[in-house]
This record gives C-alpha cells, structure tokens and sequence, in this order.
C-alpha cells in the first residue's frame, strides 16, 4: 500500500511531529511505502493567487477554478504544484497530521488543499465529477490532529462546540467531495495536560490504529 502523509507542524520535536514519525515508522515496517510531505520544511507557498497561472486564460479577471482547469488542459500546473498532485495519484491512503488552530487546519495545510486539489484534478465541476463520481475515488483519507484543550470543551455543552461536526464537515467537503473515503479520525486532546504514562498510551493507541489502516 502505498501512503501520503501530509504533515503540517512548524517543529519537528512536537507530538504532532511524532506522531508523524510513528506512522511512517510503523507503516514502513508492515511493508508499505510512505512518502512525507512536511510542508513547514518545504516552505510550502499557502496562498492561491496569480502567480500560480503563468499561462492566464483571462488576463482581465482572476477566476482560479476555471484557471485551474486550463491549466490541467494546457499541462502548466507549476513544478511544486504538479509533484504533490503526483503523489496523490501515487497514494492509496492520506493521512492529514496537524495541530488544530482555531477550530481549523493550519493555514499552511488549507494552502496545501487550495493549490492541490485543482478543479479538473481532484474534481470538475465541467463534467460533475464530485462525491461519488469524484476523481479521486478509490483512495481513502484520515485526519489525525491535536487540541490545545481537551475533549470535554469539545462537546455540545462545551465552549467549542461538539468537534464531531467539524470533523464530518471536513470529511464530507473535502474527502467525500473528491470521492474519496473518510477513515475515522485520530484525535489527542489537550495533550499539555497529560501525564508521559497517557502520552505513551495515545501513542500506542495511535500504533495501533496505523497497523490496521
């Protein structure tokens, strides 16, 4: 099997940045192949705007989704742009691993989707390649991410709200959207508030899931 870790965290020594090595780690030692991309040591540009159409097909008005599918026709998709859309096709499984800030990706890891995943890529609206029909199909998806704060504030009676909502409405807009499916997600809460012996425990509950993804 072959696995794509997108991995947004500015330091490599966080518990994000190890629960990136274990799960190339642990899927490396089941077999399987694992590409990274770490999108901090990339220096990865986040932001989709003109520069990435050096050939415009309407130099009067910016309209990225139909820039988007001229540049798949036309074959100029920039060089950095192209390799991570390389290694979607090369992937069976995603795992997305960040930090939750602000009840959201990093911006880092949103610019990573919004300059990827091109309309006439990873979908297109032209032919109504979405959801079930979606290009995409076939290949399977998973958030694995941290909280500052811990579950109990991410309840219907917490001050954040139920997370669940915000995990479905990513795996629904952005996973489900391009045909793929949603792997459950992995989640440590509040980890600053943990003792080593409950890190350790999420780690091995972590392992665990990776093996038999």
């Amino acid at each position: 099997m072959n696995v794509l870790i997108i991995y947004a965290h500015p330091e490599s020594e966080s518990l994000n940045g190890t629960l990136k090595e274990l799960a190339f780690d642990t899927l490396t030692d089941e077999g399987h192949l694992v590409q990274v991309s770490d999108l901090y040591d990339m220096k990865w540009k986040a932001v989709l705007d003109e520069d990435d159409f050096p050939e415009r097909m309407n130099t009067e008005l910016f309209n990225p989704i139909m820039e988007q599918l001229n540049a798949v026709k036309e074959g100029a998709i920039p060089l950095d742009i192209k390799e991570e859309m390389d290694k979607v096709l090369w992937a069976d499984v995603i795992i997305f691993q960040f930090p939750i800030w602000w009840s959201n990706f990093p911006a880092i890891l949103k610019g990573w989707v919004d300059r990827v995943f091109y309309n006439g890529f990873a979908f297109n609206l032209a032919e109504m390649q979405l959801y079930g029909n979606g290009p995409l199909k076939g290949k399977k998806a998973m958030l694995s991410f941290t909280t500052g704060a811990p579950r109990e504030l991410y309840t219907d009676e917490g001050p954040h709200g139920e997370i669940e909502v915000l995990i479905n409405y990513f795996n629904h807009v952005l996973f489900e959207f391009v045909g793929m499916e949603a792997l459950p997600y992995f989640a440590i809460f509040g980890p600053g508030d943990m003792s080593e012996a409950e890190r350790e425990a999420e780690l091995d509950r972590f392992q665990e899931i990776i093996k038999n993804i």
